[in-house]
């Protein structure tokens, strides 16, 4: 079965495709070696031939020979096949991670990033190679065992033309379910990955055991479709099977008649006999490896969805060095709408200077979050140009971006890593004494000391082990060592009360006098270090003064 996609995908692997269809094709030379010399051995006691050492020591020499290639097919493969899994995810991960966020949904992209690729593994290292075998093996039989038989070579043909051909219309029907069933697989996988992640949540409402429930029913339903998958298998497995037997004794069957009507001999019937069992072996191969990548086949249309997913923003940026340590901002009549939306920035210009202080201050939804990301490029504007050191955005290259600007978000990711890597994130050539630093500055030291094993404790997945403001404060603390000319806090105090808020940001206003610094924030605390303050409502700059936001008439989080 070929797909247009997965071949597309192949293009990422042909010398592993057609090295392993070389290395099965010298498997199958050497067993029409084996049969035909065997074949020579046994005509010759038939005649009462005396001296057959050579042939069974030729017979010994293919058999060792082909027990070695054999041997050598396999690790061949399973370094193949480690390769390949490698390459492909790479690829479907550079995919995933320059596509816009709401395009994600990790428990369905984890499913078709490791399970569909396991089974691309088969279908690229078995399947494929297998069918290049089966294009060539069976034709060339079908002619040596012609030139002893005709009428069974005539037979054979038919009969191995039968047996690659019947089962694959078979294998169409099969797909349709399995893409189905693959479809049911990720979704459940993602609400598996969201329930498994929201137990605390769950529970507290009373809602994990109707959840459960509700995933146990799907689960069983999934079981049992597979199970239909399993018995509509088993229908296309017995096709092959009679198509190769039935093939087997036909053609010697031919051959036998032959030999009766004495248009042939005993020795070319026994001849007939070993390599019409030659003749479809490759194709009985081709069964088997086609259920061992059916998982990837199945998953082809998440492997889709993966590849056809447009990239945010592109990433031809050429400008490859960094913004210089005092890097002025400037956001020049800027407009983004989120797609399908009137949600986002309007006309908006701002500029902010180094060592500058600015707090972006106004209700939920007025579009200072939109400012953030913007600032990230995690998407572009619509219009207007966004510079950083008097570089456009769209200039820098990915790479370069990163170690000009950071963003800590409101909710910050921190990793089931070390303390220590988690802080070194962004810089991981950063010293043990830039790293304490950094983490007293956001006033973190005392509480990594009090850990298990201090900056070397292993954090559990998302830190969830730490509070809500010691995740934040490690996140300040990471984008701190990063040592970024520009520094973004969207909500990054949010969870700290309001004296320990306070000591944070007077020590990151302090860190890096030169640094350009916003903060977007609804509490008056996170900003009264700012040098100037800008409102925002409804995506547009309605307001702005010099100082912190609390000389403003109207609130943080007001409207206006």
């Amino acid at each position: 079965m070929i797909h247009r996609r997965l071949l597309q995908l192949a293009g990422a692997v042909p010398g592993t495709i057609l090295g392993l269809a070389a290395v099965g094709i010298v498997v199958c030379a050497l067993h029409v070696a084996f049969a035909l010399t065997a074949a020579t051995v046994i005509a010759a006691l038939v005649h009462g031939a005396q001296d057959v050492g050579p042939a069974l020591g030729v017979l010994a020499v293919v058999a060792v020979a082909r027990a070695v290639v054999i041997g050598v097919r396999e690790p061949l493969a399973a370094r193949c096949g480690a390769s390949v899994r490698i390459r492909l995810r790479r690829r479907l991960l550079e995919q995933v991670a320059a596509a816009p966020s709401d395009d994600r949904r990790s428990g369905e992209t984890a499913a078709t990033v490791i399970d569909g690729v396991d089974g691309l593994d088969a279908y690229y290292t078995r399947y494929l190679p297998q069918l290049i075998v089966v294009l060539l093996v069976p034709a060339a039989i079908v002619v040596i065992v012609s030139m002893h038989s005709p009428s069974a070579g005539g037979v054979l043909a038919v009969a191995a033309t039968v047996a690659v051909v019947a089962p694959r219309f078979w294998d169409a029907r099969l797909l349709r379910n399995g893409r189905a069933r693959w479809t049911a697989f990720t979704q459940l996988s993602g609400d598996y990955v969201e329930a498994l992640q929201s137990i605390p949540l769950l529970r507290s409402f009373g809602a994990a055991a109707r959840v459960g429930a509700e995933l146990d029913a799907r689960a069983h339903e999934l079981h049992r479709s597979t199970m239909v998958q399993l018995r509509v298998s088993l229908v296309e497995s017995a096709l092959s099977a009679l198509a190769v037997h039935l093939g087997t004794v036909l053609a010697v069957v031919t051959a036998l008649a032959a030999v009766a009507s004495g248009s042939t001999t005993a020795t070319a019937a026994v001849t007939v006999l070993l390599l019409a069992r030659e003749c479809f072996r490759p194709v009985a191969d081709l069964g088997t490896h086609w259920h061992a990548g059916y998982l990837g086949l199945a998953a082809v249309d998440g492997l889709d969805r993966l590849c056809s997913l447009t990239p945010a923003v592109a990433a031809d940026g050429t400008h490859a060095t960094p913004a210089a340590p005092a890097a002025p901002v400037e956001l020049h009549d800027v407009t983004f709408r989120h797609p399908g939306t009137d949600v986002g920035v309007v006309g908006l210009s701002l500029r902010v200077e180094p060592g500058e202080v600015v707090a972006v201050v106004g209700p939920s939804g007025s579009g200072k979050s939109t400012l953030a990301r913007l600032l990230e490029r995690e998407f572009d504007p619509d219009e207007g140009a966004i510079r950083i050191d008097d570089v456009e955005l769209r200039d820098y290259t990915r790479g370069a971006l990163c170690r000009s600007v950071v963003v800590v978000p409101q909710d910050p990711v921190l990793f089931a890593w070390t303390v220590r890597d988690n802080l070194r994130l962004y810089r991981p050539d950063a010293t043990d004494a830039e790293v304490e630093r950094a983490a007293a500055s956001a006033d973190l030291h005392h509480v990594i000391a009090g850990l298990p094993a201090g900056y070397d404790t292993v954090l559990a997945e998302n830190g969830e082990q730490l509070s809500g403001g010691q995740r934040q404060r490690v996140a300040i603390a990471r984008a701190l060592v990063a040592r970024a000319p520009v520094l973004v806090l969207d909500e990054a105090t949010s969870a700290l009360d309001t004296q320990t808020e306070r000591r944070v940001m007077d020590a990151v206003c302090a860190d890096d006098p030169a640094r350009t610094t916003i903060v977007i924030a609804h509490r008056e605390s996170a900003a009264e270090r700012a040098t100037r303050w800008v409102a925002m409502s409804e995506g547009r700059i309605v307001e702005a003064g010099d100082g912190p936001p609390s000389s403003r008439a109207v609130p943080v989080g007001g409207a206006r």
